[in-house]
């Protein structure tokens, strides 16, 4: 009798489990039936080969999985921006995403007046319950291809043209120079600021600049024009790109690049939108969630990086090591970051205004 009611227990869980995968799945067919309408706003490009098309590739592949409509505006610049974001909310967007920190004061203000709606800001750092910001640790990235730089250049002065000195650029500078200088300590790198992601005409004079100005060999980037790897390509000069893998393009100079994946940051996120179950957090992923990675090294890079190079990958990927482990000391010889400590978080992401010990930036 006790077999019978044992039975009989089973089967009745088993028609509840049943019952429960059923409704779960038939919720999610709903959730998933309608369509829902994103509004993205990039500083760029969709096919600009940069910033902006990192960020349409990973929102197409986010969409293979997700139902969505998506409208993309292309190049705007501070002073558009508000009126846009009305206009796509008008329309019926009911998630804004906008790819440049230039952006902040009017996604969040945005995101004040329109409660109901969710907004994300790429390179952001503020957080709401219907804003989330993110970013992704290219800093370590940035140190590894310091490396590849480290051990390639034959003259020791490494050019880096960027965009502005805020923080986000500094500590991906610095990082990069903690990356050439751990292999080449005699390496020096040459630090030339444009005042602009975008701006193709002043990113050039930079770059030539920069080249003239010292006996430059090998040149890194970190601004949304390509002006420097074309010119790298002309004179060449060895390059690192950034953003995404150009190396079809550039076949004789380029060695690598620091590369964005978004598809899986998009479509988990998207989803918790469409679901209903969305939390304003600001998010800073690491070189373990894939967010940032490597290119891979072309065969202009010389044999034996790439063992160094997955190495130091190796221990960034396991949490123990970050880049910003002292001592750490800036270029007037100050200890910055004491032996054994690490830089927080909150200095990197807001107060990183100082340079390490091998950076000379060239005045305009």
């Amino acid at each position: 009798m006790r077999k019978v009611f044992r039975l009989a227990g089973i089967i009745i869980l088993a028609i509840m489990l049943g019952i429960f995968v059923i409704n779960s799945y038939e919720s999610d067919t709903e959730t998933m039936a309608g369509s829902t309408k994103v509004g993205v706003i990039l500083n760029g490009y969709k096919s600009d080969r940069n910033w902006s098309q990192s960020h349409f590739e990973g929102l197409e592949k986010a969409t293979e999985g997700l139902n969505l409509e998506i409208t993309y505006k292309e190049n705007v610049n501070t002073y558009i921006i508000e009126g846009l974001i009305d206009e796509l909310i008008n329309d019926g967007c009911e998630i804004i995403i906008a790819n440049s920190f230039e952006f902040g004061e009017a996604v969040e203000k945005a995101a004040v007046k329109y409660p109901e709606i969710y907004f994300f800001h790429a390179t952001g750092v503020g957080e709401a319950k219907n804003l989330t910001s993110y970013f992704g640790r290219m800093y370590q990235i940035r140190y590894l291809t310091g490396i590849v730089a480290g051990l390639q250049t034959k003259t020791n002065e490494i050019g880096y043209v960027a965009a502005f000195p805020i923080s986000e650029v500094n500590r991906g500078i610095n990082a990069f120079t903690l990356g050439v200088r751990s292999v080449n300590p005699d390496a020096k790198v040459y630090v030339r600021f444009t005042d602009s992601w975008t701006d193709d005409a002043g990113t050039k004079e930079a770059t030539e600049k920069l080249l003239d100005s010292h006996n430059i060999d090998l040149l890194a980037m970190h601004t949304d024009s390509l002006e420097p790897l074309e010119i790298a390509e002309e004179k060449g000069v060895l390059s690192i790109g950034y953003n995404v893998d150009n190396s079809k393009d550039y076949p004789n100079t380029f060695l690598t690049a620091a590369v964005w994946d978004w598809s899986g940051f998009y479509e988990t996120n998207i989803l918790r939108c469409i679901q209903g179950k969305f939390e304003g957090y600001h998010y800073w992923e690491g070189i373990e969630t894939g967010m940032v990675s490597m290119a891979p090294l072309t065969e202009k890079v010389r044999e034996g990086i790439s063992e160094v190079v997955e190495e130091r990958a190796k221990l960034l990927r396991s949490g123990t090591y970050d880049v910003f482990y002292g001592p750490v000391t800036d270029r007037e010889g100050n200890v910055r970051i004491g032996e054994g400590e690490s830089m927080t978080d909150d200095a990197m992401l807001n107060a990183f205004d100082w340079y390490v010990e091998g950076v000379l930036i060239d005045e305009k």
